[in-house]
């Protein structure tokens, strides 16, 4: 062990520049080397992808990677092509040939990672070739995707337990930011672990403070707030024009301040985020597309102005301020508004079935696709568009795909930001009489096999701007060049892709052959409740610590108060311990429960017990915080609502 210890640390070196893992990756590691099946519990930021590659890169033959997230599965094989390792990358929208050729590199070639989209593992041609892989590892990033009880169901993702027929050598890691023990349970089921094994790290962020905030003015509130908080930070809101609208009003009162939203384009996207980085912007107004790799870990704060749906978002959200370890801010802005524009919500995602079944018709119309066609086939989606094509609310279109996808049908894929590629089709003696009989080609081709390396093996991405540069030409002159060389049959080039996808994970059907199943649609939308429930108990309680609420939620027993939180402040005034403000607030409610007192009444009847002027402060603080309520005759009730 001692052996195999070192020679983790020495990849984590060579590859990372790390000297030490992480707590708790190295023991997910071994577990993983030792062939267990691993759910893996990080916290967001916690260093996940290090508990796959490292093992993968010790043994022999290819970890096959998991994940929904297109924009990781390029992020991540880029880093990992930059360290010089090899990896690959399978999703939806790539051709036929794409696939077959990246396929035939994972099973001939020395690639180390094939990270997959979940629907491509039920294809033909998927299926077909894995088993002829060396496959060492499966890991499955965002693992609550597998549950029901999850945030975030994904039916595809239950297609993964059946590569463990085709590899049943290969071990399995889990690994997921968020997960209740309910849902733990349900992944390790739905994946086939041979026994349970569960490797977690607390949920608990000793250096995060917690904050609610009840505010009838927001904005106001907000500016308050960094004027006092200095740092980088992030304000997430619900919907797009909140955000430019938030970010002028910072500006406007001395804040450098920008906006950023998934409706705008990526180059100025990856600007504005680039400049958010390199601190040239203080603060991003933001919904939650601002999310996939910011590794920033000197956020300072991050505020929520809109409630989350459910508290898996918000503690991944809020968890990306104090990566650096220093004392940062998550701030919850509420107010009673929040809870009516919350409860609209659970309506707003769950159409009834006729909507859903018509925006199933229109969708199949839109993208003109026959009845009994489409199956796995990747159609460039703008929601928008389709939205106003067909008169639809945007929100009831959106919340009907969703449906749709989680009951099997289709898949939206996230956006996508796919560089243009090239792969030369003929070999190198072709290619070289080629450019001896067209002279004019002939500097281009060499600038191409000078910039970019493997043309001949695989689909390479490319830079038309950057091959502009290096030739001093215009970038309209390297399409034409591009396009003529695809004619000529000497490349294949597929140009950049930008739009978010569907894919049909079943052929279109006809009304009569449509079934949504309503036990479960009632389900998730018993699941959804459930959860806006919890959100709404967290930005509503008074008499919990923040932080206790959140790891409680997680599974976590044995907590105790974080000390930091509002709640924790506020309580600190009433110098008492846990122990003793649970047990007197248990005896004040009982006594209410019965009838409604004084305060002269309540003191009597419990002074045997507990000290008088500890229990007038802590009344106080229970009408200050409306637990209860006093009555014209001077009376007190506890409060129904809390």
């Amino acid at each position: 062990m001692d052996n195999l210890r070192e020679q983790c640390h020495k990849i984590l070196r060579k590859y990372w520049g790390y000297h030490q893992f992480r707590p708790l990756q190295y023991e997910i590691i071994e577990s993983v080397l030792q062939k267990k099946d691993t759910l893996a519990l990080l916290p967001t930021g916690g260093g996940k992808s290090i508990t796959y590659q490292v093992p993968a890169l010790v043994n022999e033959g290819l970890c096959i990677v998991v994940t929904p997230l297109i924009a990781l599965m390029k992020d991540q094989v880029e880093k990992l092509k930059q360290k010089q390792i090899k990896a690959i990358a399978i999703y939806s929208g790539m051709s036929r040939e794409e696939i077959d050729i990246a396929l035939d590199n994972c099973i001939y070639g020395d690639f180390k990672f094939l990270y997959c989209s979940p629907e491509r593992l039920g294809t033909d041609i998927f299926r077909s070739r894995v088993h002829l892989m060396k496959v060492n590892l499966i890991a499955v990033d965002e693992a609550h995707c597998i549950s029901m009880w999850g945030y975030d169901f994904r039916p595809s993702y239950l297609k993964i337990a059946q590569l463990r027929d085709l590899l049943p050598e290969a071990p399995v890691l889990a690994l997921t930011a968020t997960a209740t023990p309910q849902v733990a349970d349900d992944i390790m089921q739905s994946l086939r672990f041979k026994e349970k094994n569960i490797l977690r790290k607390s949920f608990e962020r000793k250096n995060l403070v917690y904050v609610v905030r009840e505010s009838e003015d927001k904005k106001a509130h907000l500016l308050k707030i960094f004027q006092a908080i200095k740092g980088s930070g992030i304000v997430y809101v619900r919907n797009r024009n909140r955000t430019s609208e938030i970010a002028d009003f910072l500006k406007k009162n001395g804040i450098v301040a920008d906006f950023y939203h998934a409706g705008l384009p990526i180059a100025e996207r990856d600007k504005k985020q680039e400049a958010w980085q390199r601190n040239r912007t203080r603060i991003m107004v933001a919904t939650n597309a601002f999310g996939m790799g910011i590794d920033k870990p000197d956020v300072r704060i991050v505020v929520h102005y809109d409630l989350p749906d459910c508290i898996e978002s918000y503690y991944q959200e809020a968890g990306r301020a104090g990566r650096d370890e220093n004392k940062a801010y998550a701030v919850l802005l509420y107010n009673k508004n929040d809870r009516v524009n919350i409860e609209k919500r659970i309506e707003a995602n769950f159409p009834d079935i006729k909507t859903i079944k018509n925006i199933y018709n229109a969708l199949g119309n839109y993208l003109q696709i026959p009845y009994g066609a489409g199956k796995y086939m990747a159609y460039d989606f703008n929601l928008y568009d389709f939205a106003a094509t067909y008169r639809l609310n945007l929100q009831t279109a959106f919340s009907s795909l969703k449906i749709l996808e989680q009951q099997g049908y289709i898949e939206l894929s996230d956006e996508l930001n796919i560089p243009s590629k090239i792969h030369f089709l003929v070999s190198r003696d072709d290619l070289y009489i080629f450019q001896v009989a067209n002279i004019s080609f002939d500097g281009f081709i060499k600038l191409l096999l000078r910039s970019y390396e493997g043309l001949f093996t695989t689909y390479v991405g490319i830079s038309e701007e950057t091959l502009a540069k290096r030739a001093n030409i215009s970038v309209e002159h390297v399409y034409t060049y591009l396009n003529k060389l695809k004619t000529a049959g000497i490349i294949n080039y597929i140009p950049r892709r930008t739009n978010p996808v569907v894919v049909y994970t079943e052929e279109r059907l006809e009304d009569k052959a449509l079934h949504i199943g309503y036990e479960q649609y009632m389900q998730r939308k018993k699941v959804y409740t459930e959860k806006i429930e919890a959100m709404l108990h967290y930005a509503e309680s008074t008499l919990h610590c923040r932080s206790e609420i959140l790891l409680h939620y997680f599974g976590e027993k044995n907590t105790t108060r974080c000390g930091q939180c509002d709640v924790c402040l506020s309580r600190n005034e009433l110098d008492m311990s846990k122990y003793e403000f649970d047990l007197m607030i248990e005896e004040i409610k009982k006594l209410l429960a019965q009838q409604p007192h004084t305060i002269d009444d309540i003191v009597q009847q419990l002074n045997s017990r507990f000290q008088p002027e500890k229990l007038i402060r802590l009344i106080r603080w229970l009408l200050d915080h409306g637990k209860i309520i006093r009555n014209i005759d001077e009376t007190l009730e506890w409060h129904k609502a809390s």
